[in-house]
């Protein structure tokens, strides 16, 4: 009977053991499931793109976060906790890519719908229209905005600090939060968006992501929140 209940708690405590090393192990930060199918933006963006955008470029940016995050001490934080300590600290420049790649890739996969795209309807074309004078200026000042930032980068529809409505370019893997903006869409900039697609032609990108692609319904939202 010793010899039993010896076993029963050697075997208990790996059980324990292992679970405890289980709860380390887990990735502090995971890839969100995309909000459609890999098919569901074709033909405007392609099953091969959307593949190595999402499960490449974003899983990387998640993979490295957790590396990092772990590295520096930083479990435990929020992805937007994280972002806003890593932002002004040139120590976590790394750190801050990463996460606010996650974040961006986010939003953005959230930005589109299948057949979405066209003029915007409710509380959005509203202030649009306030803004821009109509819609037709805020397509023309987008699609120019994002076409000419240098480089990669993502272009956004915010709200700015005096909540205003605003278009602004990021470079790289910056974001509005980090500015006091508020983002209610995005369209991303960087070649490995659109590049399969549509080699060179950005501006060819970011028109049909306005005419197809864009879910207003997410910017209403975000206007609400």
């Amino acid at each position: 009977m010793k010899k039993i209940a010896s076993v029963f708690i050697f075997v208990s405590s790996l059980i324990v053991s292992f679970t405890a090393f289980a709860a380390e192990t887990k990735p502090a930060f995971t890839l969100p499931p995309l909000p459609y199918d890999k098919k569901a933006l074709e033909p405007y963006i392609s099953e091969r793109t959307l593949f190595f955008h999402y499960e490449k470029h974003h899983r990387g940016y998640v993979d490295n976060l957790n590396k990092l995050a772990q590295e520096k001490g930083l479990i435990g934080l929020t992805l937007d906790q994280v972002i806003e300590k890593s932002a002004s600290d040139p120590e976590l420049k790394t750190v801050f890519n990463n996460a606010a790649q996650d974040w961006n890739h986010t939003f953005y996969w959230n930005s589109m719908m299948a057949k979405g795209g066209g003029e915007p309807k409710g509380a959005i074309a509203d202030l649009i229209t306030k803004t821009f004078g109509g819609y037709a200026e805020f397509k023309k000042q987008f699609i120019e905005t994002g076409t000419k930032l240098f480089g990669s980068g993502w272009v956004w529809l915010v709200l700015d600090k005096d909540g205003k409505l605003k278009i602004v370019p990021t470079p790289d893997a910056d974001l509005p939060m980090i500015h006091g903006e508020k983002a209610l869409l995005t369209c991303d900039v960087w070649e490995h968006a659109y590049y399969l697609d549509y080699q060179n032609l950005r501006k060819d990108y970011v028109t049909l992501f306005l005419d197809h692609l864009v879910n207003w319904d997410f910017a209403n939202e975000n206007l609400k929140r």
